[in-house]
């Protein structure tokens, strides 16, 4: 099928390479002319795993291409994806919805056939009404349908996640649509189709109400995490304690700093507004937010008070600035409250992250970046992993001894376990977990 991709970011790029993977004519098209500029020229902006073979593999292959002529490509499409960016707006943290209205404008000057318009940015409930209002306003004459189709990926599991779908919401009231949906995902099907069809606005809430239940499971075991301290629990076993009735699940149940990104900050935010909109509050949802906001601080005291509490003129080393392991997206990520904290008492901050200190640099004033862990741990009076790369599961805790000015390990992702750091000296402190406490174990059945 001939399809484009309005909007050549994360999602619209992600999802135009893995389009083209399965055969389709994918066009991703962006005004930003610098970016489609570095895309034809095999450049990417963004760090997601297998993303950059994907792309030059069919680009070269003639399946995917790239331009700032929004009006030809959509012309030529039976199917038009809109994902551009919907960010928190300023002042009332409502979804910016400007990128998608523009969009649609556009995508309704230049329909010259039967066209469906997909939404894949993330939306509140009515978008698709509003984005369908548009279209009609601009073009009366266009065959169009308005279908929303959120997205689900991971970043750093994106390209997986797109090709391998637990399912694929598609939320449409139009029986054509549903068969140029249907065919656009048909190389996925095997035994079983992954569509989930719903009506419209039911897809919409579905996205939104998605990543709020993940954003308070988080934020659920966190809270455990800060009880267990006081209790002396270990909050690891109660996360496999209570993730193994299948009713709950493991996943989503490992206590750190907060939840950041792209993605649940915003969202769980836009839910909010929505429902007081509605005049129909989400007081889990609101409660969730405000708790995650005051934990990123939190964490800092936390580091402050195994610093013995001041950490004025000590040299605190940060390992890890991005949200979570195997992207460069620094938005809304804990690093940057809890570095931000650590310097407004009197810290100075040296870090080093695989992916993230450009994009950091950018977002955080008088700070020093190292080579690695080793290096900005040389001279640290305390060493803090924020974010739990590959790199930093394996540390030479003993050498790292030797490097330091003051033996302080803060894990606020549980990597290491108490005894082990005291073995080489450090003073160690986590997340949750008791001092001296050794994690539970399944017993293991009779045979």
């Amino acid at each position: 099928m001939r399809i484009a991709v309005v909007g050549s970011g994360y999602v619209g790029l992600v999802s135009g390479a893995c389009f083209a993977d399965f055969g389709h004519s994918v066009a991703c098209v962006d005004t930003d002319e610098a970016k489609i500029a570095a895309l034809q020229a095999g450049e990417i902006a963004i760090f997601e795993p297998g993303l950059n073979s994907l792309v030059a593999d069919n680009a070269k292959a003639g399946r995917l291409t790239f331009s700032t002529n929004v009006a030809e490509a959509v012309a030529g499409a039976e199917v038009v994806f809109i994902a551009v960016g919907t960010p928190s707006r300023r002042g009332d943290g409502h979804a910016d919805l400007s990128y998608v209205y523009d969009a649609a404008r556009t995508i309704g000057r230049s329909i010259k056939q039967f066209t469906v318009v997909v939404t894949k940015s993330t939306v509140p409930v009515g978008t698709g009404d509003e984005v369908e209002r548009l279209i009609r306003e601009v073009n009366p004459e266009a065959d169009f349908a308005v279908v929303s189709n959120p997205e689900f990926l991971r970043e750093g599991a994106a390209i997986q996640d797109f090709k391998h779908p637990d399912r694929i919401v598609v939320g449409l009231d139009s029986e054509r649509a549903k068969q140029v949906m249907t065919e656009v995902y048909r190389p996925l099907f095997l035994n079983q189709s992954p569509l989930f069809f719903v009506t419209r606005r039911t897809a919409e809430l579905i996205k939104y109400a998605g990543n709020a239940f993940l954003a308070m499971k988080i934020t659920f075991i966190n809270e455990m995490a800060d009880l267990c301290e006081a209790v002396d629990a270990n909050v690891q076993d109660v996360a496999r304690g209570i993730g193994l009735d299948n009713r709950i699940g493991m996943k989503f149940l490992n206590a750190g700093p907060g939840y950041g990104g792209s993605c649940f900050p915003k969202d769980t935010l836009a839910l909010v507004k929505t429902a007081r909109d509605h005049n129909s509050p989400v007081n889990l949802i609101e409660t969730t937010v405000a708790i995650n906001d005051n934990r990123k601080r939190a964490m800092a005291r936390k580091i402050i008070a195994a610093c013995g509490g001041s950490v004025r003129g000590k040299t605190i080393a940060i390992l890890g600035l991005t949200f979570k392991p195997n992207t460069d997206d620094m938005r809304d990520a804990p690093s940057i409250t809890i570095i931000q904290a650590l310097q407004d008492n009197g810290a100075i901050i040296r870090a080093f992250d695989p992916e993230g200190m450009k994009p950091a640099a950018r977002l955080l004033d008088n700070m020093q970046f190292g080579t690695d862990a080793y290096d900005v741990a040389r001279g640290a009076h305390a060493t803090v992993i924020v974010t739990e790369w590959n790199q930093f599961r394996s540390l030479d805790l003993a050498h790292l001894r030797t490097i330091m000015a003051e033996p302080v390990l803060v894990d606020l992702r549980n990597i290491y376990n108490r005894a082990d750091a005291m073995a080489h000296g450090l003073m160690y402190s986590s997340i949750g977990r008791p001092e001296g406490a050794a994690p539970g174990h399944l017993a293991e059945a009779a045979e």
